[in-house]
């Protein structure tokens, strides 16, 4: 029998799963479906990233709402929205528009999930027990995607909605029953009670602290590079590489090496603080610069092969080590803001949802003007991730801030 807190790690984990799965079915489908319906490179760009439109308004939203509403009530909310959303998008395909709207509001339901499951684990989970936590919930997320990229070129494009919306239906009943939120008299109650119990702070404070804008900015730069990849790499792969249908699956080794890197980054962290004493700030800095520095480094290399097996390994390679990032700075927002982490994190998925509104088109825009070529879209990359790295190293904190 798990325990309350494997319960709650492993239900939020598994949400993680489905919401991840349905982000690169679009990826994946939008190459039949352009074959079907004949969009040019700027109309899949705004399909791709009209997802982070949605998703970038609702983060605060689930992350107060959360606060007032409770973990449990919201969740439910969002993963209802999601799954609807991603089961009922054959039947808006015919119209670009009608399809782009469906996919912000698929945006707008994920966007509650993740602030919300950070408010539940800041309220459920133990300090010495979240590096696991939050790596196991992003390795689910990889393995959401690797099961999609793996089962969807199997799938006509429609049953690919049909089946992973139908998941998240599935999850929610689950959630219902297992899930026993215990609730305060104002909100849930700390497994672990914060030094400091300040719940009346200005919107103000959430952006005057360094130490805040060090893991809203590693969390920009982590997404800028993956949300290429999520985004374009079955195009890339398709149009670069020359990969087939069949070599499509591929697409699913990246987010496996994801998965399991970030499991084994969250167990070893999580060690190091409890057997060898390293403080938590430390911890948080290496996975931090492991999880930026070394996917930038790789997609470098990346994007300098063209031979596909080899280009597959560095993109694993990259993908991979970023998952290192989850017992870095995803971490950190509960010991820095445990009072309001749903709060803190939603703003700096907010901000790193950017990247996602970008990559679409603005990948398309350095795609044509270079005749072709790929290389400066990776080259801004790895940049991005460099400079977040060193922005994170010197302004981060692991002392409670608000």
């Amino acid at each position: 029998m798990l325990s309350k807190t494997s319960q709650t790690i492993a239900l939020c984990s598994f949400a993680n799963f489905i919401n991840s799965a349905d982000r690169v079915i679009m990826p994946i489908a939008i190459v039949p479906m352009t074959d079907e319906y004949r969009w040019d490179l700027h109309g899949q760009g705004w399909v791709l990233s009209s997802f982070a439109v949605g998703y970038m308004s609702s983060q605060v939203i689930g992350g107060s709402g959360a606060k007032k509403y409770g973990g449990k009530t919201i969740l439910t909310i969002a993963v209802l929205l999601w799954s609807f959303s991603t089961f009922l998008v054959p039947f808006f395909a015919h119209s670009i528009n009608a399809l782009i709207m469906s996919r912000v509001l698929l945006g707008l339901g994920e966007g509650l999930g993740l602030p919300t499951i950070f408010h539940i684990f800041s309220h459920a989970i133990p300090s010495e027990e979240r590096s696991r936590a939050f790596a196991y919930l992003v390795a689910f997320g990889s393995i959401g995607q690797t099961m999609a990229s793996v089962i969807c070129p199997h799938l006509s494009w429609q049953w690919m909605f049909y089946l992973f919306g139908s998941l998240g239906v599935l999850w929610v009943i689950l959630w219902t029953v297992v899930y026993k939120e215990v609730r305060g008299p104002f909100e849930e109650e700390f497994v672990e009670p914060p030094k400091v119990n300040n719940t009346n702070v200005s919107w103000g404070a959430f952006l005057c602290h360094w130490p805040l804008w060090s893991t809203y900015i590693a969390h920009f730069s982590m997404n800028w590079s993956n949300y290429i990849i999520m985004q374009w790499l079955p195009t890339y792969m398709t149009r670069s590489l020359g990969a087939d249908q069949s070599h499509i699956m591929f697409t699913a080794v990246p987010y496996l090496m994801n998965s399991v890197v970030g499991m084994v980054a969250g167990h070893y962290a999580d060690s190091l603080i409890t057997r060898h004493k390293w403080t938590i700030l430390s911890v948080r800095r290496l996975m931090t610069s492991v999880g930026l520095l070394g996917p930038g480094l790789f997609i470098l290399f990346f994007s300098a092969v063209n031979n596909l097996p080899l280009a597959v390994i560095f993109v694993s390679i990259s993908l991979g080590l970023s998952a290192c990032n989850s017992s870095g700075h995803l971490s950190n927002h509960a010991e820095i803001a445990p009072n309001h982490a749903g709060i803190t994190f939603a703003i700096s998925n907010t901000l790193a949802t950017i990247p996602g509104i970008l990559c679409g088109p603005l990948t398309a825009e350095l795609v044509m003007q270079s005749h072709g070529r790929w290389f400066p879209v990776f080259i801004i990359a790895a940049g991005v991730n460099f400079v977040g790295a060193i922005i994170y190293l010197s302004q981060s904190a692991a002392s409670q801030i608000l």
